[in-house]
C-alpha cells in the first residue's frame, strides 16, 4: 500500500492554492497512493493571521470542502486536507480542522488542533498567537482507513507525546501531522520530534509540510518526511512543493510490535 505526503508554499489566494494541491493529489494518485495527506494551512495563509476568519466556512459546505470532496472522488484518493478554517458556532474565532475524506468523496473524520502555537521565538523578532483567531479542539480522533488506522494531529500537536500515546491507545498504526512548522524551530527540532513519535508508538507518520517564504514575509521549514514505525525516515522533500509517495507494511509494523513489546510495557 502506498502513502503520499505533499508539501506546498500557500498565499492568500485561495483558488490558487487549490489548483496547486490539485496538481500534488493528482500525482500522489498517479503513483499509486491510496491516501495523500496535505499540509496545515494549505488553501490559505492569509497576509494577516487574523485573515482566516474571512475565509471560514461551515462545516459541510463552502469552495474549500467542495473542492477536496471532488478532488478525492475523481482521483479516487483518500485525502486528509491538512488544516480548513471552519466556523465554530458562537465564535468569533475558526477551528483549525484537519478532515479527512475517502475515495467517494465523503468527510468520514474531522480533528480540530488541540494545542494552538502562542510563542516568541527565540533569539528572533517572530511572534504568534493562534489561540486569537482559532479555537482549540479537545478530542483525540482516530478514523479507519485503507491504509490503516490513522492517528490525526497538526504541527505543535507534536510537542505533546501524551496525545500519540491516546492515540495509539485508540489503535493508530499511523500518524498524520500535517504542518506550518517555523524555519527556527524546524532546523533545531522537525526531523527529531517526528522520528521520536514514530519511534515511541511504533507508528508511520506522515508529515506533510508548508515551504519556504510565504506572501506575508513568513518562511516554513518544509522537509516533508515519511517515517516508519522503527523511527527510519523513507523518503523527504527538503524543499518547494512537490509529493512524496511511498509503500508501508502494515504486516512489518505488527512483527515489529510483538518482537518489541513497548507498548504493551507501559504502566503509566
Amino acid at each position: 500500500m502506498k502513502i503520499a505526503a505533499l508539501q506546498m508554499t500557500s498565499g492568500p489566494d485561495v483558488p490558487a492554492n487549490l489548483s496547486a494541491a490539485r496538481t500534488l493529489l493528482a500525482v500522489a494518485a498517479r503513483a499509486g497512493a491510496r491516501l495523500a495527506v496535505l499540509p496545515e494551512n494549505f488553501a490559505f495563509i492569509g497576509l494577516k493571521d487574523a485573515d482566516k476568519r474571512k475565509v471560514g466556512e461551515a462545516e459541510g459546505s463552502g469552495p474549500i470542502q467542495d473542492f477536496l470532496a471532488e478532488a478525492a472522488r475523481s482521483l479516487g484518493l483518500w485525502v486528509v486536507a491538512g488544516t480548513v478554517p471552519l466556523k465554530v458556532p458562537g465564535e468569533g474565532r475558526v477551528a483549525a480542522a484537519s478532515l479527512v475524506f475517502d475515495d467517494s468523496g465523503r468527510a468520514v473524520a474531522r480533528y480540530d488542533k488541540i494545542h494552538l502555537f502562542d510563542v516568541d521565538i527565540p533569539g528572533r523578532i517572530e511572534h504568534y498567537r493562534e489561540s486569537a483567531d482559532i479555537a482549540p479542539g479537545n478530542v483525540p480522533i482516530v478514523v479507519e482507513t485503507p491504509v490503516g488506522k490513522l492517528g490525526l494531529a497538526v504541527c505543535y500537536d507534536m510537542r505533546f507525546p501524551e496525545l500519540f500515546r491516546h492515540l495509539t491507545a485508540a489503535g493508530a498504526q499511523l500518524l498524520s501531522v500535517p504542518s506550518a512548522f517555523t524555519a527556527p524551530t524546524g532546523r533545531a527540532h522537525w526531523e527529531t520530534l517526528l522520528r521520536a513519535r514514530a519511534i515511541e508508538n511504533l507508528c508511520y507518520v506522515i508529515a506533510a509540510a508548508q515551504s519556504g517564504v510565504h506572501p506575508n514575509g513568513r518562511e516554513t521549514y518544509g522537509d516533508t518526511l515519511i517515517v516508519d514505525y522503527w523511527g527510519r525516515v523513507l523518503r523527504r522533500k527538503p524543499r518547494g512543493q512537490g509529493a512524496v509517495v511511498c509503500d508501508i507494511d502494515l504486516d512489518r509494523q505488527a512483527e515489529a510490535r510483538a518482537t518489541f513489546p513497548a507498548l504493551r510495557h507501559r504502566v503509566m
